[in-house]
Formats: structure tokens, C-alpha cells, sequence
């Protein structure tokens, strides 16, 4: 009989007083570390971002060569990761350090010291990741995790793809008002430990919901960090105060919270059943048939194990959350809240045995975006990011003109260029680091090139988050999911990822460049709401009729969103092909 597995707790005996204290100490410096780090980039960083900007200068003719040495190594390291001849952690830290050393040999400015590398690492990030896994070790103890899983296997009466519906659906809608790494962070426990009872793969399912995390996350400001920051550094306030007010006339189209619901939530959601359609395709062995368990003993087996423990937990992670939701007004790091939530329910449940959370925490998964920060920043310093944005920049320039019918074909291209090099480019880099450096080039863009800002702005979105599934490591939450699902002893390899993410990024993409086209260049003389109502109803009716016409052949609700008629089609093609046989003359002169 396949069972939950419940890791038992550690003899408290086994663990003397002066453990117990260093113990205490080592967590509370850890948290007290990150945290510091974080305040220090910043109270540091130009213009309030999270990073500390380090003022390198390239020595003089050496700058081709910096950039074709930059593309080396991110080539090198990518080939590292596809191949899996190293772990990823190590492979992105190797790049880290050559990336490093390039910057030594190519710079003006003397050998780099340790304090300037980490100024280069996202302590935001960290943070945030560090202060989610420490709560998410805590909570795992209470069972609530088993409990939830009982309860969606629970809805779906056994149907195997129901469950993925619903698992798929959740992950959704958590990660569009959480964000997506924080969703991942909570529902990873419960994936793996459903699949082990209804002896499932959980592999399949877990990339699943991180794909459709990456796509719910996109649908508002706060769902996935490049939205966050995309929504701080282009807000109007921050457009005016930027490189010394010189885009301060392009205030006017700074994005707001509200902006990010009602011009990406439409677009998001039309990518939804295209999505789920190809899932279903691709894992259909998979997500097929039943699993058939008693309800009743599930439920009884793997209810609550400490209700107590799970009112203080679950209260502090509420507000945890809540403030997640209230970055927009408050303005107080997320990071900040996350470790202050994670100091307090270690104080609030257990204060004497820290080992077991701080064993929850993926050491691995933080070190590779480490790693990975001090690569792209590196890469940013020698030229790379700047080298893609001024082709990105001379690719538009070759579309129409500034003024007249030119400037709605600028407009078109631009959104189609900006949109797909963000896409292609957050697959294989990073899209934390490479929004960050997207950010000014859009407003250089958008001044050079007199193209409107907002398209622009929706376009780096757009990409920067649906390219976020393109591979493994294309998005945060994808990379704590593999970290996870690694030590839960089910490894997502690059390959396996890629098979799936990639097509989801560029169906996603497709849908998206439609959405954009209609809504801002045919509809942009009423703002685009006429065909955002249109789209929307199309795509509303769509999912209507579906599940009608399922209903009608006795599917069930997720059944029905991914019917594509194609048992029909093959009935109606072989009844064809029979009529046509048996008027055949070859056929009759056989028959005589």
C-alpha cells in the first residue's frame, strides 16, 4: 500500500543544551546576515533597486573582445547545465568566477574584491527564498500538506487528469496574487507526497504547475518578480527621476498595479486552454485513466497532525501573505517580510530545535542563483546585455519611420521584437537579471526611436514572464521546484523540462503577439478596450462551449477543455475512407 511519507523527528534527547544554543545562534546569523546584506544594496543601490551599481569601465578597444568572451562563457555554462556533466549549482558558479575574471582582465578598475562581487548578487531574492523555505519546513510538520492533497484528490473522484486540472488551476490563481516561487514553495510538498500515494510520476505534474504558475504569475504586478520589477522601475515616479530626469516627459505612460490586471490579465488568460491542451498531449500516458483509494482512510490517516502548531504557523503566514499584498502601498521589501515571518514562526513553534527547518531549506538552490546573479551582472559589465539591446535597437529602426502610417509599423515591430528577444532571451538567462538590464534599454528604445512607452513596457512583461518556461532555469520558481523535487529524490533534468516548457513558452508567446497586435496597434486610437472585450468574450465563449459539448458526451469539466474532436475525426475519416473503397473500381474488380 503506497503511503505519505512522513520523515520522523530527530531524538530531542540526541541534542545537548550547548547544541541546542549554537543552533539557535547559526539560524538567527543566517537570517540576520541576509537580512543586513539586503538593507545594505538597498540603502546603496542607484535609484532603490535591489543590486549595488558598480561603476566599471572597459579598457579602451577592448570592448568586441569582452563581449565575444562574455558570450563564451554563458555558452559554456549553458552547455554544462543541458549536458548535466556538473550539477547546475556548480555550474553556474564556475561561470560566476570566470565571468569575474573576465571583468579583471577587461576593466580599468583594479582586482574586483569579494564585497564589490556580492553587491552583484539580488539579496531580494535570496531573501525571499531563504525566509519561504525556513516557514515551509516549519508548516510540513503539521501535515496540512498531506491534508490538502487527500482533499484535491478528494474533488477529483480519481480522474488523474482532473487532479492535474485542479493542481494546475490552484497554482494559478495562488502565484497571480502570491508570486510564482513562493506558490512553488508551498505546493511542491504537496505534488510529491500526492503522487507517492496514488502511485503517480511526480515529475510530470510538478512541471505542470510550474508552467502554469510562470503563466498565472504573469497576470499581475506582484505574481512574478520581473512584473515587481518592471512595476518599480517604471512606475511614473520612477521614470521621472530616472538617469537625471532625462525621460521625464515619458512619465505620463509609467505603469501603475491596476495597469498590470487590466492590460496583461486578458492576454494570460488566453493562454490558458492552449496550454492545458498541449499538457494533456504531452503527458498522455501519463495523466490517463484513474487511481482509485479509500477517501475515508486518507482522510483519517492523513489528517492534522498538530492543529496547534498549524494556527500559530498558518496565522503568521497569512500576514505574511497579506503583506505580500501590500508591497504596492507599504514599499517594504518582500524579503524583509518573508525573513521576519520565517524569525517568528521559528520563535512562535519550536525555539529549541532549529536543525530540522534549516534542513528544509535548499542550500543548493540558493548558490546557484548566487552563482547565477554574478554571471549575468558580469555579463552586463562586459557588454553582452548592451551589445543585444543596440541590435534589438537597429532591428526596429529598420521598420517604418517616426511619423504617419510608418510609425504604426515601428510600433508593430517593436512590440514583436521586444516581446520575442525577451521571450528567447529569459529562457536562457535568467528573467530576474535580464529584466533588470531590459529596463533602461526600453526607455532608450522608446526615447530614440519615438515609439510609445506603454506597448513597450507590456511587451519586456510579456516576455520576461511566459519566456520564463522556455527551460529549467529560465525562471526562479522553476529552479527551486527542480531543487526540491532533487531532494525529495525526483530530479527534473534540463531535457525533460525543455520538452515540455519550451513549446508552452512559444504557444504562449503566439497568443500573446495577437493579443498585443489587436490591442495595441488595429485598437489603439480607443486604448484597445473595444478588442480586449472582444477577445475576452471570444475566449470566454470558447471555454463555455467546450465544456458544453463535453457535457454532452459525458465528459467531465477538465475532460472538456481539452477535447479536440479527435476521436470524431478519426470516426469520420475511416467512415470515409470505407465509402470511398467500396466504390472503388480496383475494389469491385477484386470482388469479381
Amino acid at each position: 500500500m503506497m503511503t505519505f511519507d512522513s520523515k520522523p523527528m530527530r531524538g530531542r534527547a540526541l541534542f545537548t543544551l550547548h547544541r541546542r544554543q549554537r543552533s539557535q545562534y547559526v539560524a538567527l546569523g543566517l537570517l540576520m546576515f541576509a537580512g543586513s546584506m539586503i538593507f545594505a544594496t538597498n540603502t546603496l543601490a542607484e535609484g532603490g533597486g535591489t543590486d549595488v551599481h558598480l561603476e566599471l569601465h572597459l579598457i579602451e578597444g577592448k570592448g568586441s573582445q569582452a563581449v565575444l568572451v562574455g558570450l563564451a562563457i554563458l555558452l559554456g555554462v549553458y552547455a554544462l547545465i543541458i549536458t548535466e556533466v556538473v550539477h547546475r549549482t556548480l555550474a553556474a558558479s564556475l561561470g560566476g568566477l570566470l565571468a569575474v575574471l573576465a571583468l579583471n582582465y577587461y576593466t580599468v578598475e583594479p582586482t574586483l574584491s569579494l564585497k564589490a562581487v556580492t553587491t552583484m548578487i539580488d539579496w531580494e531574492t535570496i531573501g525571499l527564498l531563504l525566509g519561504m523555505m525556513v516557514m515551509v519546513g516549519i508548516i510540513s510538520h503539521t501535515g496540512v500538506f498531506e491534508w490538502f492533497a487527500v482533499q484535491a484528490y478528494k474533488r477529483s473522484g480519481g480522474s488523474v487528469w482532473t487532479l492535474v486540472v485542479i493542481l494546475c488551476s490552484v497554482t494559478a490563481v495562488l502565484s497571480a496574487f502570491l508570486d510564482n516561487v513562493t506558490t512553488m514553495l508551498l505546493l511542491t510538498p504537496v505534488t510529491i507526497q500526492l503522487a507517492k500515494v496514488l502511485d503517480l510520476k511526480p515529475i510530470p505534474i510538478l512541471i505542470s504547475e510550474v508552467l502554469f504558475s510562470n503563466l498565472g504569475g504573469a497576470a499581475t504586478m506582484i505574481g512574478d518578480p520581473p512584473n515587481i520589477m518592471i512595476g518599480s522601475a517604471l512606475s511614473p515616479g520612477a521614470i521621472a527621476s530616472a538617469k537625471g530626469g532625462a525621460y521625464a516627459h515619458l512619465a505620463e505612460s509609467g505603469v501603475t498595479f491596476n495597469d498590470f490586471i487590466f492590460e496583461m490579465a486578458p492576454g494570460i488568460l488566453m493562454t490558458i486552454v492552449p496550454s492545458f491542451m498541449f499538457i494533456k498531449w504531452m503527458y498522455s500516458e501519463e495523466f490517463s485513466g484513474e487511481r482509485i483509494r479509500d477517501v475515508n482512510e486518507l482522510e483519517s490517516k492523513y489528517g492534522i497532525k498538530d492543529m496547534g502548531m498549524l494556527k500559530v504557523s498558518g496565522t503568521i503566514l497569512i500576514l505574511v501573505i497579506l503583506n505580500f499584498f501590500l508591497h504596492p502601498i507599504t514599499h517594504i521589501a518582500v524579503s524583509w517580510i518573508a525573513l521576519v515571518g520565517a524569525l517568528l514562526m521559528l520563535l512562535a513553534t519550536d525555539r529549541h530545535e532549529l536543525e530540522e527547518p534549516l534542513e528544509k531549506v535548499e542550500w543548493a538552490t540558493l548558490l546557484f542563483f548566487a552563482g547565477l546573479f554574478v554571471l549575468v551582472h558580469s555579463l552586463q559589465y562586459l557588454g553582452v546585455i548592451e551589445y543585444i539591446g543596440t541590435y534589438v535597437e537597429s532591428a526596429i529602426s529598420y521598420f517604418g519611420s517616426a511619423d504617419g502610417d510608418g510609425a504604426v509599423i515601428r510600433l508593430a515591430a517593436a512590440i514583436l521584437i521586444v516581446l520575442w528577444v525577451s521571450a528567447i532571451a529569459s529562457a536562457f538567462i535568467d528573467n530576474i537579471p535580464y529584466t533588470a538590464t531590459m529596463i533602461p534599454i526600453i526607455l532608450q528604445i522608446s526615447e530614440n526611436l519615438s515609439i510609445e512607452l506603454g506597448p513597450l513596457i507590456w511587451a519586456l512583461a510579456f516576455g520576461a514572464c511566459l519566456g520564463g518556461n522556455g527551460t529549467l532555469i529560465g525562471a526562479s520558481a522553476n529552479v527551486v521546484t527542480a531543487g526540491m523535487s532533487e531532494e525529495a529524490g525526483y530530479p527534473i533534468s534540463f531535457n525533460e523540462f525543455f520538452k515540455a516548457g519550451f513549446p508552452v513558452m512559444l504557444i504562449s508567446t503566439a497568443i500573446v503577439s495577437l493579443y498585443m497586435m489587436l490591442v495595441y496597434v488595429v485598437g489603439a486610437d480607443d486604448g484597445g478596450l473595444v478588442w480586449k472585450i472582444v477577445l475576452m468574450g471570444i475566449t470566454l465563449f470558447g471555454i463555455i462551449f467546450q465544456a458544453a459539448r463535453g457535457r454532452a458526451k459525458g465528459k467531465n469539466f477538465a475532460e472538456s477543455l481539452v477535447d479536440d474532436d479527435s476521436e470524431e475525426l478519426k470516426e469520420i475519416v475511416e467512415i470515409l475512407v470505407e465509402k470511398m473503397t467500396a466504390r472503388s473500381p480496383i475494389s469491385s474488380d477484386s470482388e469479381e
